[in-house]
């Protein structure tokens, strides 16, 4: 028998922030941390959404720890404004999930400037991240969970010349750069902590194909395309429930025997009990990497550095 939510730990006395956690994975990922014993910072975008997601998770269980932070990861503002309420309320933090993100939508701009999929998918986060790490720093073996999608085979390192794709745009294009970005970031966060021989940790998970409302927002929002019904249907018939999906990012988060680095997603590619996968894409890993962190940086005006943010 494969890895359930029944083997994850106590945690009791933790902190947990879920990125998007009013839906879907999101949801079903704080439920759970919930469950066993954390305080969930549930941070979103559309706090009517999250409020009824809190009520979810308290019907199930009513003790649970739960805390609502607006965050927009569409405009650096926002990320910046939620991240001084979540270290103001914490002083350390022992796990952020990363687990918010659009998929195949129409060219759109943040309110930075940035090609949607890309600025949401991975600079909110890579922001959000680089302004929480002294607290996660501050926590004995913290871990930091980024959720990328089997799409990231299909995407193409950022290129520093046109992350945005100006001229270039196509919804499963831009898709494709997201995930391998998250992908690539969660390496890369993991050499720069391992680097500064920081105990915080940063893993990779995908959910395989899941039922959530990701397809159905991102058929809304391409008003009806062909391949964003297809993925809509395809997810709607053979798609895991949500709860199944999110396996994968609990396993990283709270499995004693994750180490950072690694990669969690189903034994079956898009379905199956989360195990750990093996991390391919090598080729250009370090140039990759290193493209990332130039843009990131770059773009966002914000950069990660593991030993000021653990002498802060």
């Amino acid at each position: 028998m494969g890895w359930t939510a029944a083997d994850i730990p106590g945690l009791h006395g933790r902190t947990a922030v879920v990125t998007g956690a009013n839906g879907g994975l999101g949801l079903e990922t704080a439920r759970q941390l919930a469950a066993h014993g954390a305080h969930v910072v549930m941070a979103a975008r559309n706090q009517e959404k999250a409020a009824a997601a809190v009520d979810q998770i308290r019907a199930r269980a009513p003790d649970a720890s739960l805390e609502l932070v607006p965050l927009d990861l569409a405009a650096q503002a926002s990320v910046r404004a939620a991240a001084g309420q979540i270290m103001a309320a914490h002083q350390s933090i022992d796990l952020l999930i990363n687990n918010a993100g659009v998929m195949a939508i129409p060219e759109a701009k943040t309110a930075d400037g940035f090609e949607m999929q890309f600025g949401v998918d991975h600079l909110g986060h890579w922001t959000l991240t680089a302004l929480l790490l002294p607290a996660l720093l501050r926590a004995p073996g913290a871990r930091i969970v980024t959720v990328t999608s089997t799409a990231h085979h299909m995407g193409r390192a950022v290129d520093p010349a046109n992350p945005h794709f100006h001229g270039r745009y196509r919804p499963w294009r831009a898709y494709g750069q997201a995930k391998l970005a998250n992908f690539h970031f969660g390496l890369g966060l993991q050499r720069e902590l391992e680097t500064a021989g920081a105990s915080a940790a940063s893993l990779i998970a995908h959910p395989g194909l899941s039922d959530t409302d990701l397809q159905t927002v991102s058929v809304r929002e391409s008003g009806g395309g062909t391949s964003q019904r297809f993925a809509l249907v395809l997810a709607r018939r053979t798609g895991m429930p949500a709860a199944d999906g999110a396996l994968s990012q609990l396993r990283a988060a709270t499995d004693p025997a994750a180490r950072g680095g690694e990669f969690y997603g189903p034994l079956f590619v898009n379905s199956g009990p989360p195990v750990r996968k093996p991390v391919l894409r090598r080729l250009g890993l370090d140039n990759a990497i290193a493209a990332l962190w130039e843009v990131s940086a770059r773009e966002t005006g914000i950069a990660i550095d593991v030993r000021a943010a653990a002498a802060a």
